[in-house]
């Protein structure tokens, strides 16, 4: 009843409503065009690997399903996402994007446009590497492909991938959900009627355990999403007694909420990029004629279908991930300036810097916790695939972590936008 009347609430207000359709017409879109294929792939033979290569799988779900039917947004949002971590890296070491990083929105739209420009190559490079991957594969996925065809494909997926850029970035702006989130989001779940097809494949007297074992991992993985996303710790505010000519303004005794899990999926997402980007890049060199090169790139290749391996790094990013985005986010100091200067103070510790010193101690702690947390779910169906030995347990455990993480903080995100409008109309 209550998400009944959410829905009623947000088709009651007009700009809710233009933003909501909004955004499901520019998800119908990106589904649209997801189904407009490239020529030079067979995709019935690109379907059939992608089922049974654990690496393709975890590919096709990280670009939203667009792997599968190899279009011309194939790429997804991935070259995006890898351009956007690696200027937020630079940012941390470069001392010009760090100032730039504090000049406000103009700073910020500046790193933004950098950011595109990084797309644009990491479009080629990656696209290329797809390409040469398939074509290793020796399942014929690639047909023979001209150099005016291969070129023809290549840009054509650097064009769909900036088109994707470009409705994400709309979609955010509408402050309803993160736009790059929300189209992974929607390729999952528009893949989810074959996924549940295929699982069912597999249920006979032999794979009951499996079927068994993945609705436990779904279940936890649900609960633990949610228990992280939803945990936050209250510091207590005061705020001192003002007079403001004959009035008496303050005294008042609120909290301020810290997140255990303050960068949402966004851990989820950069661990996956990072794990997909050096295989992908490996293939380009696995026939260089140069002899170490090439031997680098076959260790590499391997070293990434260790599954110990695979998990281990996996569970490290998504941990460091966590932490990185939190601090990018997280300004203690910048909150500390605030509270002092409405005259508000945590009871026993002193303004300004204690404060910010404060703070910064408390949200390490609840982010180690969250991050540990969010990390041990996310290898979860990696270490049952071991004991399965089904494919599909991986590719949809991470689906599903994924889908949950886009659920609640969209949602989280639209609640706010009506709580925002309530206090507007009061």
């Amino acid at each position: 009843m209550k998400f009944i009347e959410q829905l009623r609430r947000i088709w009651k207000s007009p700009d809710m409503r233009r933003d909501l359709l909004f955004i499901l017409g520019m998800l119908t879109l990106f589904r649209l065009v997801a189904h407009i294929p490239l020529p030079g792939v067979d995709v019935r033979s690109l379907q059939a690997l992608l089922g049974g290569n654990q690496f393709l799988g975890l590919l096709n779900v990280f670009t939203g399903g667009t792997i599968s039917n190899f279009s011309v947004v194939a790429l997804g949002v991935g070259p995006y996402i890898t351009a956007s971590i690696i200027i937020q890296l630079l940012t941390m070491v470069l001392p010009k994007l760090e100032e730039l990083q504090k000049e406000g929105e103009q700073g910020q739209a500046r790193i933004n446009a950098y950011t595109r420009y990084l797309t644009v190559p990491l479009c080629f490079l990656q696209g290329y590497g797809i390409i040469a991957l398939l074509r290793q594969s020796g399942q014929g996925v690639v047909l023979n492909l001209s150099p005016m065809t291969l070129a023809t494909m290549l840009f054509t997926m650097a064009a769909g991938t900036l088109f994707l850029m470009w409705i994400g970035e709309l979609i955010s702006e509408k402050k309803m959900g993160n736009g790059i989130s929300l189209l992974i989001f929607a390729g999952i779940v528009a893949a989810l009627p074959q996924y549940l097809a295929q699982t069912a494949a597999i249920f006979d007297a032999g794979q009951a355990i499996t079927l068994l074992a993945f609705a436990v991992v779904a279940a936890v993985t649900i609960a633990g999403v949610v228990t992280v996303s939803e945990g936050q710790r209250n510091i207590p505010v005061t705020y001192a007694k003002r007079v403001h000519g004959m009035q008496l303004a303050g005294g008042v005794d609120t909290h301020l909420p810290l997140r255990v899990s303050m960068a949402g999926v966004i851990p989820i997402i950069f661990a996956i990029s990072v794990m997909l980007f050096p295989p992908i890049v490996a293939q380009l060199f696995l026939r260089a004629k140069t002899v170490w090169l090439a031997a680098v790139a076959e260790w590499t290749v391997r070293l990434f279908q260790n599954q110990l391996f695979y998990s281990l790094a996996y569970f490290l990013l998504v941990f460091g991930f966590t932490f990185f985005y939190t601090t990018l986010i997280f300004r203690p100091t910048q909150i500390a300036e605030n509270l002092q200067k409405q005259g508000g103070f945590i009871p026993g510790i002193r303004p300004g810097s204690p404060t910010a010193n404060y703070l910064t101690f408390v949200m390490n702690r609840i982010t180690l916790a969250g991050a540990v947390f969010l990390a041990v779910i996310a290898v979860l169906p990696l270490a049952m695939q071991q004991y399965t030995g089904s494919q599909t347990m991986a590719i949809g455990g991470t689906s599903l972590l994924i889908v949950v993480s886009v659920v609640i903080e969209t949602v989280k995100q639209i609640q706010s936008q009506l709580t925002m409008r309530e206090y507007e109309t009061i």
